[in-house]
């Protein structure tokens, strides 16, 4: 039975707002990671783009930070979350020498993904595929 091993990334300050990177982030959210590739870079989305780096952090710090050696088939996206990061305060200027204020909101994207270990085969596993072989 092989392990399952577990690697998360940040993406902080990203420049958009936590509704709309969220709506992004719910598309991939309990995929594999090679299929939620493929969905991000079709997505037209400014936000698919900081998701897309999250994710490839991750999986990148699962493959290459582990001891072991991992199938990279069976990474999967096992948590996402988009939540609210720093406020810029800003002021447009108005009529009459007024200042309206706003607020540049940014989002902080969290991904851990999970893989689980190359099984390595046995003896009498390479034996029985030998012979599977040889019948044929």
């Amino acid at each position: 039975m092989a392990d399952t091993y577990f690697a998360h990334a940040y993406e902080k300050d990203v420049d958009s707002l936590p509704r709309k990177t969220n709506i992004v982030a719910s598309l991939v959210r309990d995929r594999y990671v090679a299929d939620a590739v493929v969905i991000l870079e079709h997505t037209q989305r400014r936000a698919a783009r900081a998701v897309l780096k999250a994710i490839e952090s991750a999986n990148a710090n699962l493959l290459n930070n582990t001891k072991v050696s991992i199938d990279p088939k069976t990474v999967r996206i096992a948590r996402i979350i988009v939540t609210s990061g720093t406020r810029m305060r800003r002021y447009k200027p108005a009529s009459r020498g007024r200042a309206l204020p706003y607020e540049k909101i940014s989002s902080n994207i969290f991904v851990e993904v999970a893989g689980e270990e190359k099984v390595k085969k046995s003896a009498s596993t390479k034996k029985t595929e030998a012979d599977k072989k040889e019948k044929k």
